[in-house]
Parts: C-alpha cells; structure tokens; sequence
C-alpha cells in the first residue's frame, strides 16, 4: 500500500527526539533497520533505558547538543516534541531531513491504513472500529495516538493488515508521504493552541491527513460538523454520516437503526438498541466507525456485534461510582472546552463539573449556556482556576478545590441525591498530574475513598 518501500536507513546515523512510547518505539525500529541510533530526551532519566542500550541505542539524556541535531543524516521526533523546536529548525536549516514517528513506520508499512482524527472522538472512534473490522474478519492492528506506536507495528504488517491508526494533529504536521486508504475527520475545533500557534496551524495539521490521498482512497467526513467538509475540499470519494441530516447518500440514523442509504436504498447496520455507550454524542462516534466498516466490506452482523461488546473507554465518560444517590463519571480524556461541552451536555440538571487543568486554549465562555442550562455548580482545580471564574462567575457557581481530593468531596457535597458529578476537565492536565490518565485514575481512587468513608459513616 505505501509508495516508499524503498526507503532505507542502513548505516546512517539517525538522531530520535523524545523517550516516550513513540520515540521508544522508532528508536527500535531503526535499529533492526540498521541505522546508528542516538535518542536524546531533555529528562535526566527515562523509562525503557536499560531495554534501549541493550538494543544498541545510545542515550543522550538531560541535554540536546546542537551537534547531534547538525550533525545527524536523519531526525525522527516523537508527537510531543514541537515541530519547531529551535534545535530542529537548526537541522533543518543544515539540511538534516526531520520527519515524525508516525511518518516513519508508514514508509515501511505493508498493510493498508485506516487513519482518525478530530479534535473529539478518536480513541473511541479508533478502538471501535478494529473491533468491528476484527469481528468481520479481518487481520487488524490498532494504534497509533493510542496503545502501540505505528513504529512497534512495523514487523507485523502484513499485505493484509488494516492499521486502524488513531492520528494527533502533532502526528500528521510531522507527516510528508503519510497516504490512508480511509482518512478520518470526526470534527474541528480549536484545540493544542498552546503548541499551535494559532487555530490556522491547528488546521493546517489535521489537513494533512488528506494531503496524499488518491482517487482510489477514501475521506470518512461528519456531516454535522461543516468544517469537516470544508476541510476536505478535494477528496476524491467521500462518505459522510450524520446524526441528524437525511442523508441521501451516507451514514445516517434512521428511526431506531444506524443505515447505510445510497440510489438503492437503506442498508441496517447497527440498532441503536446496541450501544452500550454514555452520551449521545458517542453514538455519532459508533456512526463514524461503522461507515469505515462498511467500506471495508464488514457486514451488519459483525457490526453489532462488536458494538454491543463495546462499553466505552477508561477515562472517557466513564462511570466510576456511585456514593449517597450521586453517581460519578470521570471524563478526563476532555481536554478541550468542545469535549468539555459534550460531557456536559450528556447529563441532566443539577450536574456538578469538574473543570480545570492547564489552559490549552479556546474560551471557557462557550460552556456557559449549558452550565446554565442544567443549573450547573462548577468545581475549578488546577492553573486554570481565574480563568474559569473570569468566564463562569456571572452565570453558575464555582468554588475552588487545591487538589483532586478536595475536588471530589466539594463536588459531592454540592450534588443532590440522584444527580451526577462529572470530571470534564476541557485542559491538559500537566499542572497537576504526568497525563490525563493519572488525573482519571487520581478521580476514581478519590471517589473509592469517599465510598469508603460514607459506607463507614453509614454503619456506625
């Protein structure tokens, strides 16, 4: 499926930028391809150190030297690296060619390539789909943004092999040939504003996973989301899916079934019966998956199949407890303030958020009508807390936690009986935690501890 099978690495000194899962992985991957591997990371120490020496990567670890950069043939970087980075302009300008992890295990992928993006909904998206095209049968690999890097799937690929890839706009801004037999575009929002810098570069990123499409590949687009289309103006075939519009041609609900309506009428895919999902928005998700699918020749059968199997991610609207009549949903994988929205909009009145983290961009503001909406009282954590009382003061409540202990115990004192405490944070969650899944986890065991102690009051 690539058109780079001839790209080759040996003998040629190759410089990995970032030790996490990505760069671990490329740094690997070259060294079985032959290349000298250096993998320089600005932590003093790094997870993996002793599994990469032993693979025959050198470590240049609490320091980028300009010479390594310069003086490299080849510079691959990890997602969470910058694409501008000053070291890697300086590369550049020195005629060091600099691509990204995800571009480089595609050089040498066999398989054909499923790829999603969006600013909401990937991993959802991502792991619903190999489950479906694993059920209709197909040899799958899922990864990318999510699980393994594409570079630990190098090996595996086969000429079979779908790689259903969940794709970061800090993967495909770092992508030249990088070509999906389905590209995925699930919506746009701002988002990342504080790596982009501007909503323009946002953009520009999420395009490119359309950039090398041909006329034999295909652009999966939500209809409900405008920007989707615009974005993919000039894809050769399209299929879009909808929510809510008629669609004459696409993916669509119809009455109590997700269709597949085309000249020749509506195909069933999935009941909506099925889906064992929170959130409405979740099923334009369930859409998105099986319009993919369906291009992949998964029949209705195994589509439900897989759905009904499917309960959801950790971390995304995922229930975690229940104490006194106040059920608990911890939403942290909401980085943004339009998952933020959605989250939100999932539950009902009386809902009590947990918002905050490290501003990333976009405008708390937009959160306001359905905060109100539900009589919303809003708990802030984190380095974002003055700019969540600028934006939401006038309209709901909002007090202040200093820690995700205190954040819990606020919130549940502020819920009624029967209604729902929710952590949709719409930041990152650096200020506080390594990711935004030690802030999930860091919820949950929060919320045991309050189940604990209310089930320990209650006995006594």
């Amino acid at each position: 499926m690539t058109t780079a099978q001839a790209f080759s690495v040996d003998g040629r000194r190759v410089l990995v930028v970032g030790g996490a899962r990505s760069g671990v992985a490329a740094a690997e991957l070259l060294v079985r391809r032959g290349a000298s591997v250096t993998l320089t990371d600005l932590r003093e120490h790094i997870d993996d150190e002793g599994r990469l020496r032993s693979a025959g990567v050198e470590l240049e670890l609490g320091i980028h030297r300009d010479g390594a950069f310069t003086g490299a043939d080849l510079i691959v970087t990890s997602p969470g690296v910058p694409w501008r980075h000053p070291a890697l302009e300086a590369a550049r300008r020195a005629g060091v060619p600099v691509i990204g992890e995800l571009e480089l295990a595609w050089r040498w992928l066999r398989g054909r390539v499923v790829a999603i993006t969006g600013t909401k909904g990937k991993s959802t998206t991502t792991t619903l789909t190999g489950r479906m095209l694993q059920a209709g049968g197909h040899r799958v690999l899922v990864g990318g943004n999510i699980g393994d890097a594409l570079s630990a799937q190098v090996d595996d690929s086969t000429e079979d092999t779908i790689h259903v890839v969940e794709a970061s706009s800090f993967q495909l801004e770092a992508s030249e040939t990088f070509r999906p037999w389905i590209a995925v575009l699930l919506n746009f929002s701002p988002d990342h504003l504080d790596r982009h810098a501007a909503v323009e570069e946002y953009e520009a990123a999420k395009r490119r996973i359309f950039a090398n499409q041909t006329a034999d590949d295909w652009a999966v687009l939500n209809a409900d989301d405008p920007n989707t289309l615009r974005m993919a103006d000039g894809a050769a075939r399209r299929l879009l899916f909808s929510m809510r519009a008629p669609l004459a041609d696409g993916v669509t609900v119809q009455g109590d079934t997700i269709v597949r309506r085309s000249g020749d009428g509506a195909q069933p895919l999935v009941p909506l019966s099925s889906i064992r999902l929170l959130g409405p928005h979740l099923v334009a998700d369930v859409l998105a998956a099986a319009s993919i699918a369906s291009l992949a020749g998964v029949n209705a059968v195994a589509m439900t199949r897989a759905v009904e199997g499917f309960t959801g991610l950790e971390h995304a609207l995922e229930p975690v407890g229940e104490v006194g009549g106040v059920r608990f949903v911890n939403d942290s994988k909401a980085t943004n303030i339009e998952a933020a929205r959605r989250a939100i909009e999932s539950f009902g009145d009386g809902l009590v958020v947990i918002l905050g983290g490290r501003y990333k961009g976009g405008d708390f503001g937009d959160l306001r009508p359905p905060l109100a909406a539900r009589g919303a009282t809003v708990i802030a954590i984190g380095e974002a807390r003055p700019l969540i009382h600028a934006a939401l003061d006038a309209v709901v409540a909002v007090h202040d936690a200093e820690d995700m202990s205190s954040a819990v115990r606020t919130a549940f004192a502020s819920a009624a009986p029967g209604r729902t405490v929710v952590l949709a944070p719409a930041c990152s969650s650096f200020d506080m935690f390594h990711d935004y899944a030690e802030r999930g986890r860091a919820f949950r065991e929060e919320v045991q501890r309050l189940e604990e102690a209310w089930s320990s009051t209650r006995e006594q």
